[in-house]
């Protein structure tokens, strides 16, 4: 009984230091940001990254089924704009269970891509791009589209899809070994 009780105190006390340890990992690796409530560690890739926040899962889930996860663990560089789940949960009904039926891989495949913009657009890059086009920037997408950026306030960049829809960026420069995400609030719709 007391080895057993030995044990288990022993396992907590090593679960804890391993969860210890980690955080402690995370803030002291520079460039560490914390999305989903979890470490986003710049020698990792956007895909390895993003599996892990648990404010994402809805996005990954939809990478997966457009078959881009291959695509986004590549070098890039790539600056991807990352709807949270709250952005998938305020679309219509069941639009999220239609988009990553088979049959609409190309559309879902369109509205991912309009996401990614090709490069390393940092926010001090994407707010330096405002300020040369006199109060807003166009961002050319890898679908192929356009999004608009412009600044609410002085630290605010929000984003204005094809459709007119606003999007505001919540968390900048979550650097990946392969481009940064910048998460945002609403889903971007081409």
């Amino acid at each position: 009984m007391k080895k057993n009780l030995l044990s288990l105190a022993l396992a907590a006390l090593l679960g804890a230091a391993s969860v210890t340890s980690a955080l402690a990992q995370a803030q002291m690796t520079p460039g560490t940001v914390q999305v989903g409530g979890q470490a986003m560690y710049p020698n990792k890739n956007i895909v390895a990254n993003a599996v892990n926040s648990a404010d994402h899962k809805t996005l990954v889930a939809a990478v997966k089924a457009a078959g881009l996860v291959e695509t986004l663990q590549g070098k890039g560089p790539f600056t991807v704009f990352a709807p949270t789940d709250a952005a998938f949960t305020a679309l219509p009904a069941g639009t999220v269970e239609t988009l990553v039926k088979p049959e609409n891989k190309a559309t879902l495949t369109k509205i991912l891509t309009y996401h990614v913009v090709a490069g390393n657009m940092t926010a001090d890059k994407i707010m330096a791009a405002i300020k040369a086009g006199k109060g807003t920037a166009t961002l050319k997408t890898v679908s192929g589209g356009t999004l608009k950026a412009m600044m609410n306030g002085p630290k605010n960049v929000v984003l204005v899809d094809e459709k007119g829809g606003v999007s505001t960026i919540s968390t900048y420069d979550v650097i990946q070994s392969n481009g940064v995400i910048h998460v945002i609030d609403k889903v971007l719709m081409p």
